[in-house]
């Protein structure tokens, strides 16, 4: 069975293709600059060698186009035929309060998406495009919806209310809802397997540091509390989120300077965070070579974002009493030492002790490595997610009507074999280049 997973950003769609029975990943990609011009795609499949073709897409149903008929071309594809696809899995954002777990696409379900743009205005609508432009395409075939919100669904009622007028989540469904779920599954569920304990037995604070970041802290391995809230403004300093702040700043702002509630939106989501604090930058490499050559905007925004994850670390330890690890995951906690390393600066006193060299060498996207120091009471690992992993589980299990929440469900990536071919490959070729590196892998407990 080949199952085609689909995440549709703003201007973006990213994909894998999988062929779940010989259980390897058959080609990986991403079409960039979606409706806005110098349009190009990026492809990669096992044993071959990364393309990038420039081709223009004006909109999500272009870009789905450009990906089928790159996958299905004689000379660099890695399909013959487009009726080989099973199914294709969908990333969507906001699933409210209605989903606790993936689910096959049909029109209510599509239109519950389309109510919930005001909670994601940046995520669900091209989430939705993306899913109407595969529909078309791929007619004859389930879609199914992966929902990041449906892992936060265990949070307890004290963890994800306001202190706001109550009618407000009655009539309007005000709450927090956290996101990043499908990437705080994996990892959780990984994390486990590497401490060699139960999943429903294990604590453990993870943070998913990308553009976007977010803190979970997970309680016998349930979410029981995250960062993110109503929307993903909410939280820890991002790219261009402004994350926690007082809120009266904004209505401050709005009167002074005139701003309309949509033009604050704007301001809040796409020019805050370390773009607002820097001026320039948001790609954390940007910014930490712009501290290094003495920048004090640059210097100030690396401090901040630490600052506030390590604030995070310490109030979700609290909260669940101890953690057994944190995890630090996506693009920047992959690979940013920095980041980490500041984020972790001065946790001694909670059992968090850090290893500086391992710290240096864990930059890889493609092996679980610990950075913990031998005597670290807490565990610091450095899981690289794979939320598309868990797409592909989950519509497999949901084409084969044996799915349930994870709570009643074992993924095959729980298994103390389970490898990933792509990433072993990679990361065989990454040692040779970091010697010391394949030090630093932890792998399963059996």
């Amino acid at each position: 069975m080949i199952v085609l997973s689909l995440n549709c950003g703003s201007s973006s769609a990213k994909y894998r293709l999988y062929d779940y029975d010989k259980k390897v990943t058959l080609a990986t990609g991403i079409v960039e600059r979606v409706g806005i011009g110098k349009s190009f795609i990026q492809q990669a499949g096992l044993g071959r060698e990364p393309i990038q073709i420039n081709h223009d897409c004006a909109n999500h149903r272009d870009a789905l186009k450009l990906i089928i008929d790159t996958l299905l071309d004689p000379k660099i594809g890695v399909l013959d035929d487009l009726k080989k696809i099973s199914a294709v899995g969908h990333r969507v954002v906001h699933g409210g309060e209605k989903f606790k777990k993936s689910v096959v696409i049909d029109a209510s379900s599509l239109e519950t998406f389309k109510s919930l743009y005001s909670l994601a205005p940046l995520h669900n609508p091209p989430n939705v495009l993306g899913i109407e432009a595969a529909m078309e395409v791929l007619p004859s075939i389930p879609h199914m919806a992966i929902m990041d919100t449906a892992w936060h669904q265990t949070m307890p009622s004290h963890a994800y209310m306001y202190a706001l007028p109550y009618e407000w989540y009655e009539k309007y469904g005000v709450r927090r809802y956290g996101f990043h779920g499908t990437s705080f599954l994996y990892v959780a569920k990984r994390a486990a397997l590497l401490l060699g304990k139960d999943p429903f037995k294990t604590d453990l604070v993870c943070l998913h540091i990308g553009n976007g970041v977010s803190a979970n802290a997970i309680k016998n391995g349930v979410s029981y509390d995250t960062s993110m809230g109503l929307t993903p403004l909410e939280g820890l300093v991002m790219g261009t989120r402004s994350g926690d702040h007082d809120a009266a700043i904004d209505l401050m702002m709005m009167e002074k300077e005139n701003i309309a509630p949509a033009k604050m939106n704007d301001l809040l989501n796409k020019k805050s965070g370390l773009l607002g604090i820097t001026g320039k930058y948001t790609d954390r490499r940007d910014v930490q070579k712009a501290a290094e050559a003495g920048d004090a905007r640059a210097a100030l925004a690396v401090e901040l974002e630490a600052y506030r994850i390590k604030k995070y670390i310490g109030a979700y330890m609290a909260a669940i009493g101890g953690a057994d690890a944190v995890v630090f995951t996506a693009g920047v906690g992959e690979m940013s030492d920095l980041i980490r390393e500041k984020s972790l600066e001065g946790l001694e006193f909670l059992g968090i002790k850090l290893d500086k060299a391992k710290n240096k060498l864990a930059k890889t996207r493609n092996a679980e490595t610990e950075i913990s120091a031998d005597d670290s009471k807490v565990k610091v690992f450095v899981i690289p997610t794979d939320e598309e992993r868990v797409f592909i589980e989950d519509v497999i299990a949901l084409v084969e009507g044996n799915y349930d929440e994870h709570t009643k469900f074992t993924y095959r990536f729980q298994h103390p074999d389970y490898v990933n071919s792509q990433r072993e490959q990679d990361f065989k070729a990454e040692c040779e280049k970091k010697p010391g590196l394949e030090k630093i892998q932890v792998k399963p407990k059996r």
